[in-house]
């Protein structure tokens, strides 16, 4: 009999389902159900518009296998915000979702310091064009991105998600990578480091963080940064950009964290 309980993936912003390509053989190896949620037809829409869809998925989802429990949901980046939103904002008192932990990998949970950067008239230049193919797509025009206007900081988006707070009914992991060596390879957009924003509103470069998302901004009141830091994996240590935030869904280190917490017995968190 398979106890496994099945797993909702969610991606990122301007991604697509294709980042889960490694991980979906090592779940179904695993006897765990895998949802795919497929949001790149809603580039254009906002988050909380994403995070309708999703809820409208999982019922969706939920009604063609005729399953009922709880399920986990395992995103990346933005994903988990529209997830959050979904179970905090718009599910946060009626609680109809039934979920069991929320996993968040590089997650802006805070905003994104990056995001109110492409707002900035003394950096916004330079940090879309060493991004533009990387990360961000050519003629990119960070005014016309309502996603990138909802993941600044202080959108009303970011206001109610912190206004909600997390679920006590739902476990929550968050996944971050860091650079402590200082290697330029880990994201040599960045030279290894990462763009955060401080408590005085100032910016600078840390190698705390996963080239596109600090540490901070991911971290939850009460919840534990689950850090894994380049280097990390034994004798088959990936390669440092292995460890930046466009590559941790594919990260054997990452997937190997994620397959734990999904195998974990169902009675315990």
């Amino acid at each position: 009999m398979n106890d496994r309980i099945p797993v909702v993936l969610v991606h990122g912003w301007n991604s697509h389902p294709g980042i889960w390509n490694k991980l979906c053989p090592l779940l179904t190896e695993a006897s765990i159900p895998v949802w795919k949620f497929d949001h790149t037809a809603l580039r254009d829409a906002l988050l909380p518009d994403i995070a309708v869809a999703l809820g409208e998925f999982i019922t969706a989802t939920r009604e063609a296998t005729g399953y009922a429990g709880n399920v986990d949901i395992v995103c990346h980046s933005v994903g988990t915000c529209a997830a959050r939103y979904l179970l905090e904002v718009l599910d946060g008192e009626a609680r109809h979702e039934r979920v069991r932990q929320l996993i968040g990998i590089g997650p802006p949970n805070n905003g994104s310091a990056l995001a109110e950067l492409f707002y900035d008239p003394l950096r916004r230049e330079e940090i879309i064009s060493r991004l533009t193919g990387v990360f961000v797509p050519e003629g990119f025009d960070p005014a016309a991105d309502r996603i990138v206007q909802d993941v600044r900081p202080g959108s009303a988006v970011m206001q109610r998600l912190r206004t909600a707070g997390t679920r006590p009914d739902i476990t929550y992991r968050v996944i971050v990578t860091a650079n402590p060596g200082g290697v330029p390879a880990f994201f040599p957009w960045f030279e290894g480091r990462t763009w955060e924003r401080t408590d005085d509103g100032n910016y600078h470069a840390t190698f705390n963080g996963d080239g596109i998302v600090p540490n901070r901004e991911s971290a939850l009141p009460g919840v534990s940064l689950d850090l894994i830091s380049t280097g990390e994996g034994g004798d088959d240590t990936p390669p440092p950009a292995q460890y930046c935030h466009i590559n941790l869904p594919r990260n054997p280190v990452v997937m190997e964290r994620v397959l734990h917490y999904l195998t974990l017995p169902l009675q315990e968190p």
